[in-house]
């Protein structure tokens, strides 16, 4: 073996080496795939997976092209090493690749757009809140986290961590 040099790429992840540890990331898989599937342009949605829709066989659906549907699951499967939050979505999603219908290929499109780092800069989500006494506002927050997250919850738990906080400031 021969020493190349600090490694900057491993299998598809990018590492980063510092005196604060060492990081990996997939940014350049990610840029990667959305331009395959055209999503590159695409505006980025908060959660991976609609909430108040469930995923269905969905068998009165218009059928969509399988050979694509399994080739961005396969995708998403592999970005599952740096980005846990998507992965009981794309799991969900995987289910229906035998014959996938438009109702699952919009979920899938779905992951692509999750975004839990708001701003392109620093990678960090913004947390908001609004407290009610009645049907009266009576308090609201919205600001930068003060840390990147590493995953969509941990940047919810972060948000409603906030926001507990300002109802007990108020409770006293």
């Amino acid at each position: 073996m021969s020493m190349m040099g600090e490694m900057m790429f491993f299998l598809g992840l990018q590492v980063n080496q510092s005196p604060r540890g060492i990081f990996l990331n997939q940014s350049n898989y990610v840029l990667e795939i959305l331009k395959k599937y055209g999503m590159e342009t695409c505006d980025p949605i908060g959660t991976p997976i609609e909430i108040k829709d469930k995923l269905d066989l969905d068998q009165n659906g218009s059928p969509v092209d399988a050979t694509k549907y399994r080739s961005m699951i396969g995708s998403l499967m592999y970005l599952t090493s740096s980005r846990p939050d998507i992965v009981h979505a794309t799991c969900l999603c995987a289910r229906y690749q035998a014959k996938p219908t438009e109702k699952q290929l919009k979920e899938v499109k779905r992951i692509f757009y999750a975004d839990y780092a708001g701003c392109k800069y620093t990678f960090k989500s913004t947390s908001g809140g609004a407290q009610f006494l009645g049907k009266k506002l009576v308090s609201w927050s919205s600001k930068k986290q003060d840390y990147t997250a590493l995953s969509t919850a941990e940047a919810e738990y972060v948000s409603l961590s906030a926001c507990c906080a300002q109802v007990l400031w108020m409770r006293t």
